[in-house]
């Protein structure tokens, strides 16, 4: 049987420069740097995210798309967002057109358009949506788990953190690029979502299905390189479903190849059964795991008790219930420090991120959530760093650290509140969820 480490190591690499790779540490730089480099843009951009939002910051993203194709009308531009969710309004909110709308009215005020591409994962948003990541911008990327919104770009008073990494590579930005154009761009079930005359979804069925099929044998095709002195790899990696996902093997051979520590960020707490299956593994070898992810309240679901009940409220504290349920089974390695859970809470803000630290060799940069719903149902990638001389190593414990600061470590399941001191109606439908035991079904799609 060959070793996690050495299936790894046998992965097609893209060389890459550690001089032109960046990490970013604040939504709002995150934010300066995205419309800098596409004002600057020369030959092409391609954008893809879950959403862009027809509020203050989605307007001025896309208008600055717009105003750039018109200084350039040769430059390409393509926009990929999951069709679902431009169609609707949001969670809780009134029946609309979604974010739809805006863009066939900004589509009007322009003599050079761009492309907006609904991606439709699945016939049904609850089922699978298009969770890819990346911004290509010439022959940088952009990555970031951060879809484009006032809350994401810290337009205002509040942000959601993420993670965000600006790697100028040639190859990669490529690969990326033709990833999008042979399995998204030219397919029937992929409409512009800037033109009025839409399909329906329930016309796109069978194409539907048949893309869902194609995106389940899909891989980024490039040319791999052997690695130099002073060079570190990036490897892309993409999945979708729960068969022959090579995106959910890995994440799997990153935790079964550590030796001394791994960190692990996820908003989400609800790992897959072979995630958990593996860090139960790591902890009885002698692996130093930390784990950050955010408290309840950072949570985006998270509606305060004050406010009315809506039944999404409920989504945090089932994480919580797990989180509880995980560390009170780990009680002794959370006193010997083998395990260190970290809890993420700042003002009135929000946490949303995801990746791996392994052996300070391999980072992991993904906006998969390590759940059931990334492992079964989204369309999900990463860029997988190896970093064998740790050339990055300083600007990853810049980003720990920063990721660090406003957490505060469990020393104990029983600091975490119990389903007893949960507001009124969480405790109802935490309850009513358990009698009809519906919690093992919603962990599949949460």
């Amino acid at each position: 049987m060959i070793a996690s480490k050495d299936l790894l190591e046998q992965l097609p690499t893209i060389a890459q420069d550690p001089n032109k790779f960046e990490v970013l540490f604040q939504a709002k730089q995150f934010r300066e740097r995205l419309l800098s480099e596409i004002k600057s843009a020369r030959n092409r951009i391609y954008l893809v995210a879950l959403y862009l939002e027809n509020d203050e910051a989605g307007r001025e993203v896309l208008t600055e798309l717009y105003e750039a194709k018109q200084r350039n009308p040769q430059l390409e531009v393509t926009v990929c967002v999951d069709w679902h969710r431009a169609q609707r309004g949001l969670i809780g909110a009134g029946k609309t057109d979604g974010n739809a709308a805006f863009y066939c009215e900004l589509e009007k005020k322009y003599q050079h358009g761009i492309s907006i591409l609904g991606i439709p994962v699945r016939i049904k948003e609850v089922f699978g949506v298009l969770h890819l990541k990346g911004f290509i911008i010439d022959d940088t990327v952009i990555y970031s788990g951060a879809s484009l919104n006032n809350i994401y770009l810290h337009q205002s008073n509040k942000y959601r953190f993420d993670r965000y990494h600006v790697i100028e590579n040639q190859t990669l930005a490529q690969t990326m690029v033709n990833y999008i154009d042979q399995y998204m761009v030219a397919n029937p079930a992929v409409n512009s979502l800037n033109q009025e005359n839409r399909p329906t979804t329930k016309s796109l069925k069978l194409a539907i299905k048949q893309f869902r099929a194609l995106l389940a044998q899909s891989s980024y095709q490039f040319n791999g390189d052997q690695l130099q002195d002073g060079e570190v790899g990036i490897i892309p990696l993409v999945g979708v479903g729960k068969r022959r996902n090579k995106l959910n093997l890995h994440i799997n051979h990153l935790i079964a190849c550590a030796e001394k520590d791994i960190a692990i960020f996820t908003p989400y707490f609800n790992f897959p059964k072979s995630v958990a299956k593996e860090i139960k593994k790591a902890i009885k070898r002698g692996v130093k795991i930390t784990i950050v992810v955010g408290d309840k309240t950072a949570n985006d679901f998270y509606i305060p008790p004050e406010e009315d009940f809506k039944t999404i409220a409920g989504l945090p504290y089932l994480y919580e219930v797990n989180l509880r349920q995980f560390a009170k089974v780990n009680e002794a390695h959370i006193a010997s420090r083998q395990l260190s859970i970290h809890l993420w809470k700042h003002n009135n803000n929000s946490f949303h991120l995801k990746g791996m630290w392994v052996d300070k060799e391999y980072m992991l940069i993904t906006g998969n959530n390590l759940n059931p719903r990334a492992w079964k149902l989204d369309l999900e990638n990463g860029l997988l760093v190896k970093d064998p001389q740790q050339l990055l190593r300083d600007q990853f414990e810049q980003e720990l650290t920063s990721i660090l600061e406003h957490t505060h470590l469990v020393g104990s399941y029983k600091q975490l509140e119990d389903i007893d001191l949960y507001p009124e109606g969480v405790q109802k439908l935490i309850r009513k969820i358990k009698r009809i035991k519906a919690d093992k079904i919603l962990k599949q799609i949460l």
